[in-house]
């Protein structure tokens, strides 16, 4: 079997993964955060790389059109068959692109994100959900033998690696957050009594989340963003050096 074979298989798992008590909990963290983030992206197309779980993700969002992008499951409608390393998408022809765990369970990530920059317009965005190897989860993930089921089998990027691709390829990320502090136990009736850690892990805790939420926006052209700096003017006849303000970059939230 071939590594992109195994990748898909690997989707079909995670997508019945989603359904398990475990899953749906988690989803639904991940669904309520997307509607804090979505309806701020404006736009007339958006397009989700990938099918996990029964909710739908892009309830919140405001562009007109909504493609879901798969290789499995049925098709027609909004559902177009692809594969996230080459999307079925004409350049520069969308708005919103969500990830929600698309590059932890896929062949080649930094090609996924060359083809999501490919096919969104300057000033469009994508939203990227990733497991978080810094944390329980994380753990998790190490200890369990092979072969690994889902999730355990994704590849859990750290989110500082996903910023730097991100930088690489003109993206300014302007929003992130960090969500859920649930240790990943089956008991559901016990995951419930432990809500509490998801207000004590994002005040006390916040990079230990299982998952981070990250939105990026593709820079125009010709454009950079000079990061924040204050620097000194050199006076140009002995006059008085005086502080200048450069550009700002957003910095990375923590979710209220």
């Amino acid at each position: 079997m071939s590594e992109r074979d195994s990748c898909s298989m690997q989707r079909r798992q995670l997508c019945r993964w989603f359904d398990s008590p475990l899953g749906r909990s988690l989803q639904a963290h991940e669904a309520h955060q997307l509607r804090a983030v979505l309806p701020s992206l404006y736009g007339t197309v958006a397009a989700q790389l990938g099918h996990i779980g029964k909710l739908d993700l892009m309830d919140s969002c405001v562009a007109p059109t909504r493609i879901l992008l798969e290789d499995h499951g049925e098709t027609g409608g909004c559902r177009v068959r692809s594969i996230p390393e080459e999307l079925p998408l004409e350049t520069k022809s969308t708005d919103v692109m969500l990830l929600p765990h698309t590059l932890d369970f896929c062949d080649e990530p930094h090609q996924v994100l060359r083809e999501v920059s490919r096919v969104l317009r300057p000033e469009g965005h994508v939203v990227i959900l990733g497991f978080n190897p810094v944390s329980l989860w994380g753990f998790r993930r190490l200890i369990t033998g092979r072969p690994r089921t889902a999730p355990w089998c994704g590849k859990f990027f750290r989110l500082s690696r996903i910023k730097d691709w991100l930088a690489l390829l003109e993206f300014e990320t302007t929003h992130g957050s960090m969500l859920y502090y649930r240790p990943p136990l089956r008991n559901e009736g016990f995951m419930q009594r432990l809500h509490f850690l998801d207000k004590m892990g994002d005040r006390w805790w916040p990079m230990m989340a299982a998952v981070y939420l990250v939105v990026a926006k593709k820079r125009v052209v010709g454009v950079t963003p000079l990061p924040l700096s204050w620097k000194t003017k050199r006076a140009i006849a002995g006059g008085a050096a005086q502080p200048a303000a450069r550009g700002m970059i957003l910095p990375f939230h923590r979710k209220q």
